[in-house]
């Protein structure tokens, strides 16, 4: 099972920055998930709010707001961090090893994206990382939309617990998923994990902070584990104890 820092190793250093992903990487994760967005000026930026007031304590737009604008905002300082910025996807990518796997999830909650998932197919063909990204989406039409772009990219269908659970993970996670179904963890179970495993799928769980937890989840095959803490993840796996 590989471990996914969640919005980078988001337990230790402020969520979806820079100091994030490289915490992930020394935490000894395998990869990372994160949250693309369009801002204001057309870039694809890491970030999971629509607004900045949790984040920032701003109350900016993250879609209206300019890139140049975007960057300055401290995102870390309102966790209890130092002081971060937003970074673009690309910024990102470059401070990954070349063996990261890198779960994109495509924030948008609407029909038409905005030409997000046409700009972060472009930038992961222009980068040549397509072997090891995994593009998710709560929204199908994005992923419909990336499988339209480049067919090869691998897509993850998420699971959104308000939601009918049935028809996401049954009836559309199928059409649009090429590679893995990602549940949160309260709905995967042994028997869905073993369904979607003989239906030629990966599942990625999120998110799990527990070792007992995630040897659970190891045990079902699970393939991915989302976690904000990989270290502690880590520590667990390789042990008997938590």
């Amino acid at each position: 099972m590989l471990l996914l820092a969640h919005r980078g190793a988001s337990a230790d250093a402020p969520e979806n920055t820079i100091a994030a992903f490289r915490e992930a990487v020394r935490q000894g994760a395998d990869g990372v998930e994160l949250d693309a967005q369009l801002c204001g000026s057309g870039e694809v930026v890491v970030c999971h709010d629509e607004r900045l007031t949790r984040l920032a304590h701003l109350d900016w737009e993250l879609k209206r707001t300019p890139l140049w604008k975007l960057q300055r905002a401290d995102v870390g300082t309102p966790l209890g961090f130092a002081p971060a910025r937003i970074p673009t996807l690309e910024e990102m990518i470059e401070v990954l090893p070349e063996h990261f796997v890198i779960n994109v999830e495509l924030k948008c909650e609407t029909l038409e994206d905005g030409g997000l998932s046409a700009r972060v197919v472009e930038s992961i063909d222009r980068l040549g990382i397509g072997e090891r990204v995994i593009v998710s989406s709560f929204n199908p039409f994005c992923l419909w939309r990336t499988a339209e772009l480049n067919p090869s990219l691998r897509r993850g269908s998420l699971i959104d617990p308000a939601k009918r659970f049935h028809w996401q993970a049954n009836v559309l996670a199928p059409l649009v998923s090429n590679h893995s179904i990602h549940p949160p963890r309260g709905a995967c179970t042994a028997e869905r994990v073993a369904d979607w495993r003989r239906l030629g799928f990966r599942v990625a769980c999120w998110t799990v902070d527990d070792p007992v937890e995630a040897r659970t989840l190891e045990g079902m095959g699970v393939s991915y584990c989302i976690t904000n803490r990989p270290a502690v993840l880590r520590r667990g796996l390789r042990n008997d104890g938590p």
